[in-house]
């Protein structure tokens, strides 16, 4: 059984840890998101090669005014979604980070109020230990007492 006074402390440590695991399956989310978003950019940027490497042969074999036009307008969007990808892997790396930095925190957290905790109870532990020393000890003085009275009295008879 808990101390009542520790009560307190647990509905802390409770919430602490609560937030933590709230915080670690952000982080997780996190982490999917940016493997998600690399994977994408990966794959764009694998497109972004084969169509250049396809349109350096088409090159070769020569092309119209028209055509290479287009080839370079089609370039130039797949270029900007090629940087607006690596903005949005930056930016869930950033993410990921962050929730990284406030899981450390959170475990801290918990971890500092399952510290307090244990010297609480410690501290509780030990008062009871003297109260129960000063008992026995009362107890054992008592006694003594007595048994002296007692001796008293039979020297007196």
């Amino acid at each position: 059984m808990t101390h009542p006074t520790l009560q307190p402390l647990f509905v802390l440590l409770e919430q602490a840890e609560q937030a933590r695991d709230e915080i670690v399956a952000q982080q997780a989310r996190a982490e999917q998101a940016h493997a998600a978003a690399q994977a994408q950019q990966d794959q764009l940027r694998g497109y972004r090669q084969d169509y250049q490497r396809r349109w350096q042969q088409q090159f070769t074999q020569g092309v119209g005014i028209a055509l290479a036009t287009c080839y370079h307008d089609f370039a130039g969007r797949l270029n900007g979604v090629v940087d607006l990808q690596a903005e949005q892997v930056v930016r869930a790396a950033q993410a990921m980070d962050e929730l990284r930095e406030r899981r450390l925190a959170a475990e801290l957290r918990v971890a500092s109020v399952r510290k307090l905790i244990e010297r609480r109870e410690a501290l509780l532990l030990a008062q009871g230990e003297r109260r129960d020393q000063k008992r026995a000890d009362e107890l054992a003085s008592r006694m003594a007492w007595q048994r002296l009275q007692q001796g008293h009295a039979f020297d007196v008879a």
